[in-house]
């Protein structure tokens, strides 16, 4: 996407090369869905805001870099969950809202002709549901004891024991989020929209998949590289205090 001509294109070109910029017309309040024959220019003049700015906006989307270099094995423990928070859980509250809005209103302008939009909206709300939960027991129990035994070396009372037993509910859950998201993967054919949907109905399916792709790296670093470190460092705290004692 060239930069320089964006002014001269159409809002819904530019959704339809890259679903990431619908974000950027819907915090500007452009319509990108009946209005995306409207060139950048003229939406912009209709809401008074730059073309540079959405310039701008839609150049740093261009060049968000990857986490694919990040080693995240090396990473200790307290590192690893801030980089969850301040990644992933950040990226899932910032879109469950905007997801479930287009989700709530292609199921309702498309669910005669395509009923197995009322499904993915329905599925939808019990997996922002489950997560909006998940986060909060992490965020206000578990994250905070791996931060205290890590700084303070030590295994640190708790509610619930062991750690073992809140990663394996997390895990659980996990299990259970990530089986529902495969079920709306399958209910949209793989997120491929039919060939007469409008721009809400494809965002709607790009954001889902975009969804998914970052649930589960986000599920990777927990199961396979952040819960087997802090299990095997509290064992490890555990045989030293005994070992004193």
């Amino acid at each position: 996407m060239n930069t320089t001509t964006i002014g001269n294109r159409t809002v819904g070109e530019l959704v339809a090369e890259d679903y990431r910029v619908a974000l950027i017309f819907k915090n500007h309040g452009i319509d990108f869905c009946c209005g995306g024959k409207r060139t950048v220019e003229r939406a912009c003049r209709d809401k008074e805001i730059s073309v540079e700015l959405i310039e701008t906006e839609i150049f740093t989307i261009q060049n968000q870099g990857s986490a694919e270099n990040h080693k995240f094995n090396e990473w200790s423990p307290s590192f690893l969950v801030d980089y969850i928070v301040n990644i992933h859980h950040a990226y899932v509250n910032n879109n469950l809202g905007l997801i479930t809005e287009f989700a709530n209103k292609v199921a309702k302008v498309h669910g005669d002709q395509h009923p197995e939009n009322i499904r993915i909206a329905d599925i939808w709300l019990e997996i922002a549901a489950e997560l909006t939960t998940h986060m909060k027991k992490e965020e206000l129990m578990l994250f905070p004891y791996i931060r205290k035994m890590e700084s303070e070396g030590k295994v640190p009372k708790s509610v619930f024991g062991t750690v073992v037993n809140p990663v394996s509910m997390m895990e659980a859950e996990h299990e259970s989020v990530g089986d529902l998201m495969k079920e709306i993967q399958a209910l949209s054919n793989n997120y491929t929209p039919p060939a007469t949907a409008c721009n809400t109905y494809r965002v709607l399916y790009a954001k889902l998949k975009e969804f998914q792709d970052d649930l589960f790296q986000h599920i990777h670093l927990e199961n396979n590289i952040l819960f087997p470190k802090i299990v095997k460092l509290e064992a490890q705290f555990a045989d030293n205090q005994e070992e004193v004692l």
